[in-house]
């Protein structure tokens, strides 16, 4: 049984999916992912599984990989880089994690937040070059954050917000009455009519057609002078291009993102450098207490479906 492992948050950090993935007696492939389509139709045909990340797992890949590859272990919940209706037309199972990583996420989301408000990079890193450099911030009490997907993510996001004494609204297709009733959250039916109200917009929408550029220059044009974005969730939810025009004519006032369009970006790219952005490199759910549960988690899925065994978490039905 040959698996191709190929996220590097599992390979480098300790724990113990470690060991158990080891103690099944496969034969572990193992590269440095995210991996083009390129990379993963050199290497497709050869493995029984993939235990993956955001790797591009296309339909060109799908069809050399079978009829060998019996499963695919994401490591992680965004599936939007697995053609996942090809793998339901082929009926290949693809497991997934959810529910592991939403309060690491959300801490991130507010790392972001705070230091993009509180011009912390550019201060500490001045400190540190020998200047006394003491730029004036902003407080996020009382200002207004508009979270866009409500599900375990956001609704962690919407408690830490309501902590700082920020008044939350959102915007979600599959509303969480209950939560939000409870933490008095205001509901939106569309971005365009939150933007007008919101000091902060932070997403946390899953990638789909729907959901693509959602935002862009014309919704910006709704919004507040200087909203600030914060991003944790995939780059393709904001156009890119309209974001930095934004940021250069000051309609954005910051723009945080823990994902870009290109993973890991070349040296030109033209968010790297830009005074207004703020940029970690994936590392939203990259902590010693997730990454084991996300791994192992992820372990399980399939090892246990390789052994028959129920305790999956499957993504698609046929």
């Amino acid at each position: 049984m040959r698996i191709l492992l190929t996220t590097t948050s599992y390979q480098d950090t300790p724990g113990d999916h470690h060991a158990l993935l080891e103690a099944q007696g496969f034969e572990i492939h193992r590269e440095r992912g995210p991996l083009p389509e390129s990379r993963m139709l050199e290497l497709a045909g050869e493995f029984d599984a993939f235990l993956c990340g955001d790797d591009e797992i296309t339909r060109a890949v799908l069809d050399k990989s079978l009829p060998r590859l019996r499963v695919i272990s994401k490591y992680g919940i965004g599936l939007d880089k697995i053609d996942v209706a090809a793998c339901t037309e082929k009926k290949l199972p693809v497991l997934f994690t959810p529910g592991v990583n939403h309060t690491t996420v959300a801490e991130h989301t507010f790392c972001l937040l705070l230091a993009l408000v509180r011009n912390l990079v550019d201060s500490a890193n001045a400190v540190r070059n020998g200047q006394w450099k003491r730029v004036t911030g902003h407080e996020i009490w009382n200002k207004t954050i508009g979270i866009i997907g409500l599900g375990r993510i956001g609704q962690e996001v919407a408690k830490r917000a309501i902590a700082f004494g920020m008044k939350v609204h959102g915007l979600d297709p599959y509303w969480p009455e209950v939560f939000a009733k409870e933490n008095n959250i205001e509901r939106h039916e569309t971005i365009e009519t939150m933007l007008p109200h919101l000091d902060v917009l932070s997403l946390h929408a899953n990638l789909s057609e729907s959901t693509r550029h959602l935002v862009n220059a014309e919704r910006l044009k709704l919004a507040k002078p200087d909203l600030l974005v914060v991003n944790t969730s995939r780059a393709e939810l904001v156009h890119m291009a309209d974001i930095i025009a934004a940021l250069d004519a000051g309609k954005v006032g910051g723009y945080a993102t823990d994902v870009l369009d290109e993973e890991p970006p070349k040296p030109d790219h033209p968010l790297l450098k830009h005074p207004k952005a703020l940029i970690t490199p994936h590392i939203g759910s990259r902590t010693y207490e997730s990454v084991p549960r996300q791994a192992m988690r992820s372990t399980l899925n399939l090892v246990n479906y390789l052994k028959g065994e129920k305790d999956v978490i499957q993504a698609n039905k046929w």
